[in-house]
């Protein structure tokens, strides 16, 4: 299995720290030794740094932890291959256009009886499970909803729909975000914590690494960070249920679906 990291903020910031403990689970302290990639936004724009190699011995993965790339929205993800070869076209996240923005997704889990799945004009470059759900999961969005909607709480519940869906083929974990909002989708491991003032200090799992929040931020930041696994051990996490469907807008969550 993948591992997944997002972050969502009201304020840009660097997730420098958790991808310094993610980063170590990409075939050190974890298995993920396929491939690693991060997708920050800033403004209508992305960066995105992938890499084939194990995160834990990359060094565009080093550049990524000591570079503070400040973003409101960032996704993350280690692979662990299981559908399409170790390549760097197979590794995630990817990004699509949609409505005039760019969206990126990644996906930790493994389906079944994908191949027939209507991508549509979104044709997947890769060879992977993952990439194909995405471009099925673009495509619907895409016809169901030609322009984007001033209130979102169709597209929500049309998306939370859509990921059941996908999860009836296999296990099913979601990244997506537009650099605006950030989607998630659990089947079975996905943690997320919500970090606001009193900010206090925090451990990493992966590595000997202590960070103090309240010298980093204002008073006024909320930043909410999304993994597979907690990554700090002194913090309390919030563990997602089967099938439940959260949408986060500059950290704060928006909307919920609890099956």
């Amino acid at each position: 299995m993948c591992e997944l990291l997002g972050m969502s903020a009201n304020v840009p910031t660097d997730i420098c720290f958790s991808f310094t403990g993610l980063m170590q689970r990409g075939g050190n302290t974890g298995p993920h030794r396929d491939g690693w990639g991060i997708t920050f936004y800033e403004g209508k724009g992305f960066r995105t740094f992938k890499d084939p190699n194990p995160s834990c011995q990359s060094r565009i993965a080093e550049l990524v932890q000591n570079y503070p790339i400040k973003s409101r929205a960032v996704v993350s993800h280690i692979r662990q291959a299981n559908r399409g070869g170790v390549s760097l076209e197979n590794t995630h996240p990817f990004t699509r256009e949609l409505w005039g923005k760019y969206w990126t997704f990644a996906h930790n889990g493994q389906l079944t009886d994908y191949e027939a799945l209507d991508t549509g004009r979104y044709t997947p470059v890769g060879d992977t499970d993952s990439e194909k759900a995405f471009c099925w999961l673009i495509n619907r969005l895409d016809s169901a909803f030609p322009t984007m909607p001033d209130d979102l709480t169709a597209v929500y519940n049309y998306m939370a729909e859509s990921c059941d869906r996908l999860r009836q083929l296999g296990v099913y974990n979601m990244l997506l975000t537009n650099g605006e909002y950030v989607l998630t989708y659990c089947t079975n491991n996905l943690h997320w914590i919500t970090r606001r003032a009193p900010f206090g200090k925090a451990s990493l799992i992966d590595e000997d690494v202590t960070i103090d929040f309240q010298q980093e931020t204002t008073p006024n930041d909320v930043v909410t960070v999304i993994a597979t696994q907690p990554l700090t051990n002194d913090e309390q996490w919030h563990k997602m249920q089967p099938g439940e469907f959260t949408v986060f807008h500059f950290g704060e969550p928006v909307f919920n679906r609890v099956p």
